[in-house]
């Protein structure tokens, strides 16, 4: 009899304990606001993916990746990578999580267009836009080259093969009846085409970043710089044939130049996995806007709830869009 209890006691034991197993599993958290999640979806690491490190991307995105990291407890670790495009594809293939990417190059690819015919992408959301990228084709005072036009049988950095400097080298090139058989096109980093311009070995390179851009600082410190500017007319075919494009200016006294230089620009954004759980996109969302005063790059500070729309063309992740909505962010 003694047996027989202790065994019933037992499976007694044992049948309580699955059930409250089982009970815990269908158990959601709830957060402050009442909605339901789970926690056990959260990712436990990030990756970030940049651009080259001489660039804006890398900088700004290792600020960016401390502070998700700090803000979610989720490790996030910013990479070095060739930037918009590949970074693109890296994450159609599921190899990173978030990347900076240019408004126009994401948009092409969601479209199936340009450098992504043929592979039309169609996991990947928008988190939000950053700050103004300005499309500079740097020189020097003494290249002779004061116009696209000029550019004709030089060698030209157009960027890192896949990235979005490229794509807008190719399409600047084109509203002035030129294109890459035009042009000695070498494919490089902004480290590598600052220094090609100060060795002699180029002539220009097309940069698209936030200004100042470290590189050429760096390149301003040796020889005395140009930025070549884009005439006015030219501004307004590009933009017609490309919205994503919008007038800009390097103001006077970067790099030294002695006047503005009036030019073109795109929009720098995070992209996400559209697998990435809401609940995470959302905390990563408020990391980014609500600390970005903390960042000390100079881009930090044009990182507003006012622009996180600006010149996105896609969809916007839900956990981003919640945020958003909370804040009373909408697209204009």
């Amino acid at each position: 009899m003694k047996l027989k209890s202790l065994l019933f006691m037992f499976i007694s034991l044992l049948a309580m304990s699955l059930f409250l197993v089982a009970c815990g599993s269908n158990e959601s958290e709830v957060d402050e606001d009442g909605d339901t999640s789970s926690s056990d979806d959260a990712p436990e690491f990030l990756s970030l993916l940049t651009g080259g490190t001489s660039g804006t991307y890398y900088p700004l995105g290792g600020e960016m990746a401390t502070t998700i990291t700090e803000a979610t407890d989720i490790q996030t670790d910013a990479l070095s990578s060739n930037a918009s495009a590949d970074n693109v594809v890296a994450l159609q293939e599921e190899e990173a999580e978030l990347a900076f990417v240019q408004t126009d190059v994401i948009d092409n690819a969601v479209q199936g267009i340009q450098a992504f015919e043929g592979n039309k992408v169609e996991n990947v959301q928008a988190i939000g836009s950053l700050y103004p990228e300005t499309i500079q084709i740097v020189t020097t005072k003494d290249s002779g080259i004061s116009s696209v036009e000029d550019l004709a049988g030089k060698t030209v950095s157009v960027g890192a093969p896949g990235s979005g400097t490229y794509i807008n080298a190719e399409q600047i090139l084109e509203i002035h009846g030129m294109s890459m058989d035009d042009i000695e096109a070498q494919n490089l980093d902004f480290g590598e085409s600052t220094g090609g311009i100060q060795d002699g070995n180029i002539d220009a390179a097309f940069i698209t970043a936030g200004t100042p851009t470290g590189a050429v600082e760096g390149l301003a410190a040796t020889v005395d710089v140009s930025i070549v500017p884009i005439a006015e007319g030219k501004i307004n075919e590009l933009i017609e044939k490309y919205p994503f494009y919008a007038q800009d200016t390097v103001a006077k006294g970067t790099y030294g130049l002695e006047e503005d230089v009036v030019t073109v620009a795109v929009l720098a954004m995070i992209a996400v996995r559209d697998d990435i759980p809401e609940d995470t996109v959302y905390d990563i969302t408020k990391a980014i806007y609500e600390n970005a005063d903390s960042m000390a790059h100079d881009k930090a500070s044009l990182i507003t709830l006012d622009t996180a729309l600006d010149g996105i063309g896609i969809e916007v992740h839900p956990g981003a869009q919640k945020y958003f909505d909370e804040q009373g962010i909408s697209a204009e």
